[in-house]
């Protein structure tokens, strides 16, 4: 038995000897554990790319003036106090160093040149931010003071400028739309302050939304990343730039695997618009929107949940002006699909300002095809809601109705004073919500407004009633409502018709 196994072991292992001498071409059927063998294995050495690379990776040290502040504040007592003395005594006892003065605190991070003869660096806004001072230390120890070119906050990226006596090394962005999970990857950066590090890994997962932002789609690594990583480049293994390390997850402060990295897609427009403005210039859309939910879809009539439904639009938005209404559900735009809700307002904000695009609606089971001229997202201005005036003589306030879990009631200028609703807001209002409902699940409370019912206005508790026998009638489990707060904020919320 142990003679026919080593037998078997060594002509696996000649034939596979075999397939690297003559020309690498693998024999699949005597040998299938070398194939798996050859399909899992990475990169021999990264040790030539990471000598090529470390040049134009540089470590960012910063330094920002705050104001101090005592660990534990003095308490206040009456002037004259017996006790003032006392605290004052004490607290100078434990506060020698007067440190509720301001002081002087440093921090560190990376970032790597991507334009050699005008000196242009990229970081993390986040490293920067704040700063008095920003420090650039290169690989060969040279040491140059950086201006802040522009920062951008949604997408945390920073361009800062030297001034170097020669021209520097940089590195150029790959193509990080073509990138797939599984692919290798490589960072160097300043992890803790040690200086240039370099880790390797693989692509975990794309388009990540971590909610630090409006825009997330990071690329998820299992490359170490660790504090002071942030703002370092993210390689592929051509030495080119696919993403930006920028965040992490970890309990513990360190590196657990999981990684964040703004996707070189994403950078090269923003870091285009703040080195030629110094600001970022993205499209504007003027709508309001939540995710649609696979009750949202059931009540709206839909196959699946996609798209993004409007639950506002701004008076003086580019999509008013195109006649996009509340309970629009946002399908298409400028020729690709909306998936989701998260999707669309990337695709609006790298859309150039004043382009005319179509954008494809679902309406009351309708496909809706609009043109909108889009505007620039730092015009957009928000309008004061201001407050209802009180009235007196006011008239009793109707009888309520109980509708969906919820004590509903015409409403008046009596009850507008009551709830604080602010007078542009019209529709039924709901006075209690009943425990155990629905409508308590989706957190509906005593104040909001129902404006529509299953994309119909209404007015008074008959109507919705009415909305609600016919949803019933066509087989619906719920019904898709349009709510407004006190301050004319709108949202949908799909209440399930119960017994």
């Amino acid at each position: 038995m142990a003679r026919d196994f080593i037998r078997r072991s060594a002509k696996a292992i000649a034939l596979t000897a075999a397939t690297a001498v003559f020309g690498g071409v693998l024999v699949v059927s005597p040998v299938p554990h070398a194939q798996a063998q050859v399909q899992i294995q990475g990169p021999a050495s990264v040790a030539d790319l990471a000598e090529s690379l470390a040049g134009a990776v540089v470590n960012i040290s910063t330094a920002q003036t705050v104001e101090g502040r005592r660990s534990v504040p003095m308490p206040q007592v009456p002037e004259g106090s017996p006790f003032q003395e006392f605290f004052e005594e004490f607290f100078n006892r434990q506060n020698p160093d007067n440190n509720d003065q301001p002081r002087r605190v440093q921090s560190l991070g990376s970032g790597f040149v991507i334009d050699g003869e005008e000196g242009i660096i990229i970081t993390n806004n986040h490293v920067i931010e704040g700063a008095d001072e920003v420090t650039v230390n290169f690989n060969d120890g040279t040491k140059l003071v950086a201006e802040i070119i522009g920062t951008d906050e949604k997408t945390d990226i920073a361009v800062l400028k030297v001034e170097p006596a020669s021209p520097l090394q940089e590195v150029n962005f790959g193509d990080s739309a073509g990138i797939r999970v599984g692919d290798w990857v490589m960072a160097i950066g300043n992890p803790f302050g040690l200086g240039g590090t370099v880790t390797v890994g693989i692509v975990s997962s794309l388009n990540r939304d971590i909610n630090s932002g409006p825009y997330d789609n990071f690329i998820q690594t299992d490359a170490s990343i660790n504090r002071g990583n942030s703002g370092g480049p993210l390689f592929d293994m051509s030495g080119n730039v696919i993403g930006i390390n920028t965040a992490i997850i970890s309990p513990s402060g360190g590196s657990i695997g999981i990684g964040f990295a703004i996707p070189a897609e994403t950078a090269i427009r923003v870091i285009a618009q703040l080195r030629e403005f110094g600001e970022t210039r993205r499209g504007w859309l003027g709508v309001r929107i939540q995710e649609v939910t696979d009750e949202i879809a059931e009540s709206l009539g839909m196959d699946e949940a996609i798209g993004a439904l409007v639950a506002g639009v701004a008076d003086d938005g580019p999509a008013a002006a195109a006649k996009i209404e509340p309970g629009d559900v946002i399908v298409e735009f400028d020729g690709r699909e909306v998936p989701a809700m998260r999707e669309l307002p990337r695709m609006v904000a790298e859309t150039a300002i004043g382009k005319e695009v179509e954008v494809v609606v679902l309406r009351k089971g309708e496909r809706v095809v609009l043109g909108v001229t889009l505007g620039r997202l730092e015009e957009a201005s928000v309008e004061d809601g201001g407050n209802a005036e009180s009235l007196d003589d006011a008239p009793e306030p109707a009888q309520a109705s109980e509708i969906l879990g919820m004590m509903l009631v015409e409403l008046d200028d009596a009850l507008r004073e009551e709830f604080g609703i602010d007078e542009s807001v019209s529709g039924v209002l709901v006075k209690e919500v009943l425990p155990g409902t629905s409508a308590e699940e989706k957190r509906i409370q005593a104040g909001d407004v129902i404006k529509e019912v299953a994309q119909e206005p209404v007015t008074t508790p008959e109507d919705v009633m009415s909305e609600v026998q016919k949803l019933e009638e066509a087989g619906r489990a719920s019904a898709l409502l349009l709510l407004s707060n006190q301050a004319g904020e709108l949202r949908f919320v799909p209440v399930r018709i119960e017994e």
